[in-house]
């Protein structure tokens, strides 16, 4: 499994439809301060199904959705997409493409869907724990997180150990 593709449209910074490719191999993500490299770590927290508007940088979720500019006007609803390679069937599904979508919209509505079928966070959770991929731990590591893991109590770190082994998924289903 390797991450092919994260798609944004409307989400923060993000106004236009923009398409992020990653060809197999080391991919980075640079540019100077302000030209929205942490907007993408939280769109990939976000379309993962993080809960927490702290985690994305965010007080609420109409701030992640684009709030307009001089020349453009401000947007209904913000979505991103992951799109993973799953030829090794890390996902337990029998695509070789996993989409995964997020669209949150001015009322606070949230849809979630999987290969552009709208299913339940719960389901979406279930896969990503499958896979091995986690909602908090090591997948996305934001600026800080370093120090929270450092400065965690017992019972956090047992949790982060728990999704770094892959127990995650057992932990949902118990």
């Amino acid at each position: 499994m390797y991450l092919k593709k994260l798609e944004l449209h409307g989400f923060k910074s993000f106004a236009s439809a923009t398409a992020l490719e990653f060809p197999r191999g080391i991919s980075a993500v640079v540019g100077p301060n302000g030209s929205g490299k942490s907007n993408i770590a939280d769109a990939l927290r976000f379309v993962l199904g993080e809960q927490s508007m702290k985690s994305i940088r965010s007080k609420k979720g109409e701030d992640l959705i684009f709030s307009g500019s001089p020349s453009k006007q401000r947007l209904s609803m913000a979505s991103v997409a992951l799109h993973f390679d799953n030829e090794d069937r890390t996902f337990p599904m029998e695509f070789g493409t996993v989409v995964f979508k997020r669209k949150i919209f001015r009322d606070g509505e949230n849809q979630y869907f999987l290969n552009d079928a709208q299913v339940r966070l719960k389901d979406l959770v279930e896969l990503i724990a499958k896979a091995k991929l986690g909602l908090k731990g090591y997948t996305v590591i934001n600026q800080g997180m370093g120090d929270a893991i450092l400065d965690a109590s017992p019972t956090e770190r047992k949790e982060i150990i728990f999704e770094a082994l892959g127990l995650k998924e057992f932990q949902l289903k118990k």
